[in-house]
């Protein structure tokens, strides 16, 4: 059998700060790649993410999915052979599952205008 393909990542976070690069197995699934970015994400930084439901990860336009491996996420026409793949991170904060809870107790969501119309 052959050596499993390791391939180098870094994640760009929204701020510029990378973390990584590291080499990871193509069978690494983006949920485990999402807890290690949860275990390196800056500590002076607030709000940081606490679950892999509040990242996403982006990979040549594509937000990738938790259940994928990095094989099956990669995209081979935006890589250079040999190189390092940049992934983007967006982290949500959890106060968007809390509004989205509010709306899911059956009451009809109210917008009102304050505009006038002359």
């Amino acid at each position: 059998m052959a050596a499993e393909e390791l391939i180098e990542v870094k994640f760009r976070l929204h701020d510029g700060s990378d973390i990584g690069p590291s080499k990871y197995s193509s069978s690494t699934t983006v949920g485990s790649l999402k807890e290690k970015i949860i275990s390196q994400w800056p500590k002076e930084t607030e709000n940081g993410p606490k679950t892999i439901n509040e990242v996403k990860l982006i990979n040549a336009g594509k937000i990738l999915e938790n259940n994928k491996t990095l094989a099956e996420s990669r995209s081979p026409v935006s890589e250079i052979p040999g190189g390092v793949i940049t992934m983007h991170v967006v982290a949500r904060p959890p106060m968007a599952d809390k509004n989205s809870e509010k709306m899911q107790d059956g009451s009809p969501k109210q917008s009102s205008c304050s505009c006038t119309i002359l």
